[in-house]
């Protein structure tokens, strides 16, 4: 199935959904969507992708759990129509999105230093990216989940800079910038196959790890807060 039509099957089911209890306290305006902007800029060779909110872009993050199963994950996302060997992945379904994240209770950027205080593996509260494909899944509030892979699966590639989890993400390590009303992410055009053509959306979203429930997904989304385009249809192109 394609993207666009993956999520505008889930969309339905999302904006009737509002009974998962851990994300409620998390919905407020530092999530609630006024604009989404994705500009290319040729002489830098840079894409700039940005979320504008009503309230402070990024200041509210999770509260510790204390532990990894149960870990709550805050999210800025961009669901794209690009194709997941466009950013580095083996060639598989699903919706290619570039999420920022912020979560206290586990690091999964072991390659970065987003604090910048000489210690690599305390930082996950920090607002930083990762590229990940996302898959319906119905055992969720959110009617989404990351991509999972059994590890034995030679035919699946992930980045170097893959977090070691048998999920399709990645944690690139680009510049997320909170601003005010904004959050932005600088991507080397490189990084993503010069690719300036695709269609995006943005969302905002409580997840949640898992590694004790074999029938959950180990990281699902339970809880959309906002959409930029009202729908998920991907509607919004990049700007050059």
């Amino acid at each position: 199935m394609k993207p666009i039509l993956i999520l505008l099957t889930v969309f339905p089911f999302l904006a009737a959904t509002r009974t998962v209890a851990q994300g409620d306290s998390y919905k407020n305006d530092d999530f609630h969507i006024n604009k989404v902007n994705v500009a290319h800029k040729a002489d830098l060779g840079i894409i700039v992708w940005e979320i504008s909110v009503k309230g402070n872009a990024g200041g509210t993050t999770p509260n510790k759990a204390g532990k990894l199963d149960g870990a709550p994950v805050l999210g800025y996302v961009f669901p794209t129509d690009l194709k997941s060997t466009d950013v580095g992945f083996s060639s598989t379904d699903g919706i290619v999105a570039l999420a920022l994240t912020s979560h206290p209770d586990f690091d999964d950027t072991p390659l970065w230093d987003e604090n910048n205080d000489r210690i690599y593996d305390n930082d996950g509260v920090v607002w930083h990216p990762h590229w990940v494909i996302l898959g319906k899944d119905d055992r969720v509030g959110g009617g989404l989940s990351v991509k999972q892979f059994k590890k034995a699966d030679e035919t699946v590639v992930l980045l170097p800079t893959n977090p070691g989890m048998p999920m399709y993400m990645d944690s690139p390590g680009y510049p997320v910038i909170t601003k005010n009303k904004t959050i932005k992410v600088v991507v080397p055009a490189y990084r993503m196959n010069n690719r300036t053509d695709f269609k995006y959306d943005g969302v905002t979203a409580f997840l949640k790890v898992n590694t004790s429930n074999e029938n959950l997904p180990m990281l699902g989304v339970y809880e959309v807060f906002s959409v930029a385009s009202g729908d998920l249809s991907l509607p919004f192109t990049v700007k050059n």
